[in-house]
């Protein structure tokens, strides 16, 4: 197989994200503490790092966009520079490797998206309310943080805010309480997570409880519920499959946030995901993206590359999540949806390397699309007993680690006796499309 893949160590910062992360140091919790004025989208807070050094270093680089650093306690600098969205810290005591330290940051400001080639991501305010979309580089447009995937973390979320609206984070609600004339509303995340996944929805919206075999619900504005409880009836199901397709769901909750405003797109966070209201819907394409998002627990948040160019182990299994659920829900077979969507590819150029799709195509339909293609191709071969036993197998021995193209071909063949490596080469490693899979 190709060596495109063979990242080596974890602890990377991201080629596709230049002046993101710092691979000197990794943050192992987060504790912060948030308020937000909605009414001129105003954000100020305090977030303590919990940090430990990878590396003997007198200098961790901390990304924050756009906000301003009022106070830094704790650990013990000596001087530091804000700009460029990287806040550097020059320490009066070097940290050996494997010390750890509290840093505590203090900063308030008005969010904005943080631009990046591979796309604008964070804090955007909404008609009435707020919705972080962080993916791939939008973190640091709310907390300071060290912005890689490969450092993943513990959170503790409190967020401050008017009382009529509704606050959701990841993870466990724990509290909420009033304090001078605000709410206050606690989350805990107690399985690591990548600072992307990290998320804060803040609407007007009511709590619809949903059976299912975890505690399940959706943040939806009154006017919507209706809607959302027709578009959404099957997502109990789709969870019972994917459950005894991909294995235990790997975290306490989920839930979903409907927004009032359109969306262009719906996004998964780490135990949630989030749909705007024109995806209210039974069509195919709303339904598939339900499942799509939902599937992205288990491919992506559980289990996490290590940096974008390898974004097909998320995307590619979560559209193949789509087409397995077509067939279960009664649609089209798995292998219908995988002809369809051939032709499709085959139809547009073939120039896309999906173990490497640069910069400009990392979202690129064809990522997502190959990539189902590519597990569809190790289906065929290996056989569908050993394929859907290496599913749920790789999610129980990754959760909570990111992952690279070289370790699941290295986990196949461990799990299933057979090498992969010829297949990667052809679907993830050359542009010219094979030949459907036989």
């Amino acid at each position: 197989m190709s060596t495109n893949g063979k990242n080596g160590s974890k602890n990377l910062t991201d080629p596709y994200l230049p002046g993101h992360g710092d691979s000197s140091y990794e943050v192992t919790h987060y504790d912060l503490d948030l308020d937000y004025a909605i009414e001129n989208n105003n954000l100020s807070g305090k977030a303590t790092l919990h940090v430990r050094a990878l590396k003997k270093t007198d200098e961790l680089v901390v990304d924050l966009h756009a906000l301003k650093v009022v106070k830094i306690s704790g650990l013990k600098v000596s001087r530091y520079t804000h700009r460029d969205s990287r806040l550097r810290l020059k320490l009066a005591k070097e940290l050996g490797k494997g010390d750890e330290a509290k840093l505590t940051i203090a900063y308030r400001g008005v969010p904005t998206t943080v631009k990046d080639k591979v796309g604008d991501a964070g804090w955007e305010e909404l008609t009435d309310g707020a919705i972080v979309a962080a993916q791939p580089g939008g973190a640091p447009s709310w907390f300071p943080c060290n912005d890689r995937a490969s450092n993943k973390a513990t959170y503790t979320i409190n967020v401050a805010t008017h009382p009529d609206y509704l606050v959701v984070c990841n993870g466990v609600r724990t509290a909420s309480r009033r304090r001078a004339g605000r709410v206050v509303w606690t989350y805990q995340v107690f399985e690591p997570m990548a600072p992307y996944l990290a998320t804060v929805q803040i609407g007007r919206y009511v709590e619809v409880p949903l059976a299912a075999n975890v505690p399940m619900s959706a943040a939806v504005p009154p006017a919507r519920r209706a809607a959302f409880e027709r578009a959404f009836a099957d997502q109990p199901a789709m969870f019972d499959f994917f459950v005894r397709t991909f294995g235990p769901y790997p975290f306490p909750v989920y839930r979903v946030v409907i927004t009032d405003d359109s969306l262009e797109i719906p996004l998964e966070a780490q135990s949630l995901s989030i749909f705007g209201s024109n995806f209210l819907n039974r069509g195919w394409d709303a339904q598939r993206l339900i499942a799509h998002e939902l599937s992205h627990q288990w491919f992506g948040n559980a289990v996490t590359m290590s940096t974008l160019k390898d974004i097909w182990l998320h995307e590619g299994f979560a559209c193949y999540a789509e087409w397995l659920w077509s067939q279960e829900s009664g649609g089209p077979s798995t292998d219908e949806r995988a002809r369809e969507h051939y032709d499709g590819l085959a139809r547009k150029p073939q120039d896309l390397l999906l173990g490497d799709p640069g910069q400009d195509d990392v979202f690129d339909d064809r990522v997502y699309k190959r990539g189902a293609m590519t597990l569809h191709a190790i289906r065929r071969y290996i056989g569908d007993v050993e394929f859907f036993k290496l599913l749920p197998a790789w999610v129980a021995a990754y959760t909570g680690r990111n992952v690279t193209t070289a370790d699941f071909a290295a986990f196949a063949l461990q799990q299933t006796g057979h090498s992969i490596d010829e297949l990667l080469d052809a679907w993830v490693y050359a542009p010219q499309l094979p030949a459907f899979p036989g």
